[in-house]
């Protein structure tokens, strides 16, 4: 199934159950918030959209602890679970806050953290998790592999969750 008829499947199952979900970008650019947002129904389940490329944008606008920037660095599991449930808290009623940092390359990589290396935390009202993924690919194939990642968490979500 291609990519966009997943994301309407989503919004559709979504729809139905009434659960809206936010984004806080970082490596992806707004890129995750543009697909879902092609697809006709998006604002019945997407409510927002942050893109908080830089340091700073994470600590305005996202409240990540400026602290955690500072020991584990923006791309950490750390900054990904602040930027998840930070984002879905701040977006009440959201029922799932996604946040993305990671190394879209080619430069900006370091031997503790390569390019490719990306940290995606998921909030609910039930947890907050982060998943770490290493993707080998030019920027935009590296955009696309993290959408894929979260197009396959919300549709496990949204087949697994009693509402």
């Amino acid at each position: 199934m291609e990519i966009e008829e997943k994301i309407k499947d989503i919004i559709k199952k979504f729809s139905e159950k009434n659960i809206l979900i936010a984004f806080a970008e970082s490596c992806t650019g707004g890129y995750l918030s543009h697909m879902i947002t092609n697809i006709s129904g998006a604002s019945n389940v997407f409510e927002r959209g942050l893109v908080t490329y830089g340091n700073q944008a994470k600590i305005d606008l996202l409240k990540v602890n400026p602290k955690d920037i500072e020991n584990y660095g923006a791309v950490s599991e750390e900054v990904a679970r602040q930027m998840a449930y930070n984002v879905r808290i701040m977006s009440k009623p959201c029922d799932i806050g996604i946040g993305i940092t990671g190394i879209a390359g080619p430069t900006g990589g370091t031997p503790k953290k390569p390019v490719g290396l990306v940290y995606i935390g998921y909030s609910t009202n039930k947890e907050t998790i982060v998943k770490k993924y290493n993707f080998n690919a030019d920027r935009i194939t590296f955009k696309k592999l993290i959408l894929e990642e979260i197009i396959e968490f919300l549709e496990n979500y949204s087949f697994t969750h009693n509402f």
